[in-house]
């Protein structure tokens, strides 16, 4: 008998995401690839940090991940 192919991870999401040691999800900020010179230093500097993500969109993220 064949087993079925195995799931193959979404490379985009391989590349944007990753995932913490206790299972959180984070990824870069939005807003931070142009239009910068308009931002604030302290803004910019808070966007470089990557975020966890939303709530909303972590079931979506994790389906993508799971490879």
């Amino acid at each position: 008998m064949f087993a079925m192919p195995k799931m193959k991870t979404h490379s985009g999401a391989k590349k944007r995401f990753r995932k913490t040691a206790t299972g959180k999800l984070r990824a870069r900020h939005a807003m931070t690839s142009h239009i910068l010179e308009k931002k604030s230093a302290n803004r910019k500097r808070r966007l470089g940090r990557p975020v966890e993500v939303a709530k909303a969109d972590e079931k979506r993220v994790r389906e993508l991940l799971r490879g």
